[in-house]
């Protein structure tokens, strides 16, 4: 009997569902194989070892899942999915060498749903889209794949006592030797202290919850990589219904428009620090904050009016095509004028106040955002934006992994030092709740300052509170 049952039935209720029943059809009689059941229990118990206490936990369980996908899948990957396997591992290790929690979740977000995305095989935005709707789905669909496939596994015979002397002999040996080891060298030791579980209530509560849902976590991906949604047939069929004067003139106007707008803010969007002095009730602050906005708006709107002309604009004659390039791109080039100027008004904004992790997630936003704009002149030329949507992903994961590469926290914490050397400005409060992967540079600081950074406020001797500006300076 094969492994993985034939589907003898299929879902013929449209109404239960959003989409038709070919487009993700529920597989009444089909099994779980059996190297998804034994991979997922793998992984659970590696999850259970692993995510608690190692450093390197989350990788180690996102390889797991990898070999999961591997052991069920038939055939070669795909160059794509060689390439999500490689940004899902690169995600998953950020865990590993940062300490800041904010980009330790955002990698490791990220890598969850490009790990999604690459198993949907969703190219379309609206592929895309929906394979946010799978956690929905999956936990109803995958309890009773697994359910008939456990029901399906034969236990008669020798085969369980088989099964527990092995794994009996396999764990005496284990220990055996990892004891001998462990009293030849201490680090071994001690590596070995880490990754043995605690036997304590809380801890085996603990690791059972963690077991249960990576290992649930681990047939979820096994049943999408045999079972993948067909959303990208949802997408809606692009029209061109619209004539080369009907969305030339609309365009043209707006090109316009932003060429009058830039001309008319040049001192605005390239005054710099000069302009915020000599406008009356403008800061620093204000004028970052309305650069962003500005950008993000710009962004939203720009991307929308090259989605309805691509979509509605005939382009079978070579006027045509050489309409929608010239007008289009001088509207990503007009775009990308503000991009640079929200990161120009940004830098001078962290370069009075210092930088926080808002200030430089929203500088990679703006980056990420300003690289949006040349995918967009790129499949302008090639007159071809099938890509679009999985370049736009790769660039966000790439911005993501710079941003750890760049290390947030020292980073942070660098720029900061180097100002108060400059400006005797500090803000001990805000630097005191940085991650350790910013001690390095935080040890920097005069002796009178870091006992503040530490506290994260003036530090109380006895009966005198030390403020963090002046050594000689005390308040009683």
């Amino acid at each position: 009997m094969s492994t993985i049952d034939i589907p003898i039935h299929q879902s013929t209720k449209h109404g239960r569902f959003p989409w038709g029943p070919r487009t993700w059809p529920v597989l009444r009689y089909s099994q779980p194989p059996r190297a998804a059941l034994l991979g997922s229990t793998l992984a659970g118990l590696i999850g259970a070892v692993t995510l608690v206490d190692i450093m390197f936990g989350v990788a180690i369980t996102a390889l797991a899942f990898v070999g999961v996908v591997l052991a069920v899948r038939s055939g070669r990957l795909s160059r794509w999915e060689w390439a999500g396997v490689a940004g899902v591992l690169a995600l998953a290790s950020v865990s590993a060498l940062r300490a800041a929690e904010w980009i330790v979740t955002m990698s490791t977000t990220l890598a969850i749903v490009v790990g999604v995305v690459v198993l949907s095989r969703a190219w379309t935005w609206t592929g895309i889209a929906l394979v946010g709707v799978l956690p929905f789905f999956l936990p109803v669909r995958v309890a009773r794949w697994t359910r008939r496939g456990a029901g399906s596994i034969d236990l008669q015979g020798p085969r369980p006592v088989r099964i527990g002397m092995v794994a009996v002999v396999t764990v005496a040996l284990c220990v055996v030797f990892a004891a001998l080891f462990g009293a030849a060298d201490r680090r071994f030791a001690d590596a070995l202290g880490a990754v043995t579980p605690e036997f304590d209530a809380a801890s085996i509560v603990g690791r059972t919850l963690v077991f249960v849902f990576t290992a649930a976590g681990a047939l979820a991906v096994a049943y999408v990589a045999l079972h993948p949604p067909r959303f990208d047939c949802l997408a809606p069929s692009s029209r061109r219904t619209l004539r080369l004067w009907e969305w030339m003139v609309p365009l043209g106007a707006v090109d316009a428009l932003f060429i009058v707008f830039v001309g008319f803010q040049v001192p605005t969007l390239f005054g710099g620090q000069g302009h915020v002095l000599t406008t009356e009730g403008l800061t620093n602050a204000e004028y970052a904050r309305q650069g962003f906005w500005q950008l993000l708006a710009v962004t939203v709107l720009t991307l929308l009016v090259i989605a309805v002309t691509v979509t509605k604009a005939e382009r079978l004659a070579q006027r045509d095509r050489i309409a929608l390039r010239v007008l289009l791109g001088a509207l990503c080039v007009l775009s990308m004028v503000i991009v640079a100027s929200a990161l120009h008004r940004m830098s001078l904004y962290e370069a009075q106040y210092g930088y926080t992790t808002l200030r430089l997630f929203v500088t990679a936003v703006e980056w990420w955002l300003g690289s949006v704009f040349v995918l967009l002149l790129a499949a302008g030329v090639r007159m071809s934006g099938r890509w679009i949507p999985r370049a736009v992903g790769v660039g966000a994961v790439l911005t993501v992994l710079a941003l750890a590469a760049l290390n947030p926290d020292a980073y942070i914490a660098r720029h900061n030092v180097e100002r108060f050397e400059q400006t005797g400005r500090i803000d001990s409060f805000y630097l005191g709740g940085l991650s350790s992967d910013a001690d390095a540079e935080l040890d920097r600081l005069p002796d009178y300052i870091r006992p503040c950074v530490q506290a994260r406020g003036p530090v109380l001797t006895g009966d005198t509170w030390h403020l963090c500006t002046d050594p000689s300076v005390s308040v009683p």
